[in-house]
């Protein structure tokens, strides 16, 4: 069996050279790179498995993916083509619940405008005064371990907690310490608003216009979880009338502005959209393109506001998770390798 892995740093393939060794794995920078005749391969969040590059990998059998979700993964292509995936489960719970809470505590103490006045004078008391956490009461959407984790912090920092989810444990919510509420008592009542659902055909812009306005004037936006669920247009008004008084973002529908000047960005889309062969034949392609653009647009602007606070998807990255991560994936390929049943299996 050829196994490769994509996406690994130096410490990384040193774990997983001594780990695999039986199998010999080969380490390259990106998907493009991936030997045709793969067997086993093991991916992170940012590569994305679809039907073209199964197409291009027949001998392809298996997919360990170094992350908890599957988002970045076709599954269903996967299932028609034969193959397996797999993820690691739980690993960057608490790391994602912490970092939370460091984007809320940013928000809530401005600590970017604080930074940025640094060599202006520093600002005015007034400019850069914040909000306690005490007393206040945040909203969880989605509560799984994340969400289950966010809330315990909440009550070490003296707030009340509401969530909602679609499936309710009571005995769930006595440990963590929250409370379900419907979703729109969620929004009503939160002065803070704190998102760990997945990303679903359900969930995809589930803060939109109608929903923000739903929600308490100058309610707080924290979201770790996916960019999708947040229409960005809509987060970018509400800001701009004080709807939504602040936001701390670890993802975007569209995250290339989180790692790259969007001005750079942009310049690659036009010049895609220009050379792109047949588009004039395929109106869904151009419409998706304008839509990636004003995207993109929008999501420069939502940056630049001084009460957004945002990080370019690290939620995750700690030792600790990376690790765990790491060690879960190397256990998935050991257990298809060797015939064994695989734990977090996708295809189910």
């Amino acid at each position: 069996m050829n196994v490769c892995l994509v996406s690994t740093e130096p410490a990384e393939e040193k774990f997983f050279m001594k780990r695999l060794a039986r199998w010999k794995p080969v380490f390259v920078r990106d998907l493009d790179d991936v030997p045709a005749d793969a067997d086993v391969l093991s991916i992170f969040i940012y590569d994305g498995i679809g039907e073209a590059f199964l197409a291009k990998h027949p001998r392809l059998k298996f997919v360990a993916t170094r992350s908890s979700s599957v988002d970045h993964i076709d599954v269903e292509a996967c299932r028609r083509h034969g193959v397996r995936v797999a993820r690691v489960g739980g690993s960057d719970g608490n790391s994602v619940a912490e970092h939370t809470f460091a984007l809320l505590l940013a928000v809530a103490r401005r600590l970017r405008t604080s930074v940025e006045l640094r060599g202006q004078g520093g600002g005015s008391h007034e400019e850069l005064r914040g909000f306690e956490l005490r007393g206040k009461t945040i909203g969880l959407i989605g509560v799984g371990r994340i969400g289950a984790r966010v809330a315990e912090l909440a009550r070490a920092f003296g707030m009340r907690v509401l969530a909602c989810d679609p499936r309710r444990d009571p005995e769930h919510a006595r440990r963590a310490g929250f409370r379900y509420a419907s979703l729109d008592k969620v929004l009503s009542e939160s002065e803070i608003l704190s998102l760990h659902a997945p990303l679903t055909a359900a969930t995809r812009h589930l803060l939109n216009a109608k929903t923000l306005a739903k929600c308490r004037e100058g309610v707080v936006i924290i979201n770790t979880a996916r960019g999708g669920l947040i229409d960005i247009a809509a987060l970018a008004a509400a800001l701009e009338s004080g709807q939504v008084g602040g936001a701390g973002l670890d993802v975007l529908e569209d995250e290339r502005v989180l790692h790259r000047d969007a001005k750079n960005v942009l310049a690659s889309e036009i010049a895609q959209r220009v050379h792109a062969t047949g588009e004039g034949k395929n109106p869904e392609g151009r419409v998706e393109r304008k839509r990636q653009i004003a995207r993109l647009v929008f999501s420069n602007a939502l940056l630049a506001r001084p009460e957004v606070v945002f990080t370019p998807h690290i939620a995750f990255n700690t030792t600790e998770s990376i690790e765990a991560m790491a060690g879960g994936a190397a256990r998935n390929i050991e257990d298809f390798l060797e015939g064994r049943e695989v734990a977090c299996s996708a295809n189910e």
